[in-house]
């Protein structure tokens, strides 16, 4: 009863959560930024079986999400993206030792022109006997700096080209460089999928959305320790929506739930800072000049429970 209790009283922002992770080369020591050696990689197989965590297909948890049903916290996906061959040639055996599920996101015209590094469809259609293949758009472009039109016309010849080749048409799509904003993820659900993701530091609960599903990188040298932390923050963004014209960050604003009383924000080159919650409601003037390109903002409660927004130049 008194465990019963405790549960009703949790936050409400606190879920029961899924955790989805991304990889992209395996074993390949000419691309460390985007490489998981086979010594790692097998350390957070080993991790996820010690620590009674479930390695499950993707679109089980997908499933559940439709469903509005509760997710369980051990349950983990594992995605790869871009369909490199040292997947095919490297990791896939240790995926096949340990019987683990995996989602791989094919970079159609990489494989369909027959470019060195990356799988061919015989290969792709090897893989499938294990897991799934998905769809990661045909030229990967960042779509942020496409055209509505150009979006729609990459989609359209990726599908086609996809469905020609794997014998089915794809229904879930990763996005290129994990790169979109509210104008891109609406152009991506005006197609079929029943899921998009992005590669968002977070987790699945029950409240995600299914066409913005976080994923959290396994690439370089990681501790699987701190990235199994993450959980995701439920949070409306009011401002920024997009990268600010003038390269200015003005304002962060933000509605979470109004339990939160204080929280933090973060902007990529700059130190995390701590603000105050009013009714739910975060407001921070910060007139920051964003160094990047590509800049993350961020809002969390404990640096792990958080929330992102990419914002492209």
């Amino acid at each position: 009863m008194k465990y019963l209790l405790l549960l009703f009283f949790l936050p409400l922002y606190l879920l029961a959560d899924a955790k989805v992770f991304v990889y992209h080369r395996f074993n390949d020591s000419e691309h460390q930024s985007t490489n998981t050696s086979l010594q790692e990689l097998k350390t957070q197989f080993e991790y996820f079986k010690k620590h009674n965590y479930e390695v499950v297909a993707l679109g089980k948890i997908l499933n559940k999400l439709k469903n509005g049903e509760e997710i369980p916290s051990n349950w983990v996906a594992l995605t790869i993206d871009d369909a490199y061959k040292s997947f095919y040639e490297n990791g896939l055996n240790l995926f096949k030792e340990y019987a683990y599920p995996f989602t791989l996101f094919v970079y159609i015209e990489a494989t369909n022109s027959k470019y060195n590094d990356f799988m061919t469809w015989d290969e792709l259609r090897e893989a499938k006997k294990y897991g799934d293949v998905e769809l990661h758009s045909y030229s990967h472009k960042s779509l942020v700096k496409l055209s509505n039109q150009e979006i729609i016309e990459d989609t359209k010849k990726a599908i086609e080209i996809f469905e020609k080749n794997m014998g089915y048409k794809a229904k879930i799509y990763s996005y290129p460089f994990g790169e979109y904003d509210d104008r891109v993820q609406s152009e991506i659900e005006k197609f079929d999928f029943i899921s998009i993701l992005d590669q968002n530091n977070g987790s699945i609960n029950s409240k995600s959305n299914i066409f913005d599903i976080n994923r959290i990188a396994l690439v370089g040298n990681v501790d699987i320790k701190e990235k199994i932390k993450y959980k995701t923050l439920e949070v409306e963004w009011i401002e920024p929506k997009e990268y600010p014209k003038n390269g200015i960050l003005q304002t962060i604003k933000a509605r979470v739930n109004p339990e939160i009383k204080e929280a933090k924000v973060f902007v990529s080159t700059y130190n995390w800072q701590d603000v105050k919650v009013n009714n739910g409601i975060i407001e921070v003037k910060l007139n920051k000049k964003l160094n990047l390109n590509r800049s993350r903002v961020a809002i969390s409660t404990d640096y792990y429970t958080i929330s992102n927004k990419l914002l492209i130049k």
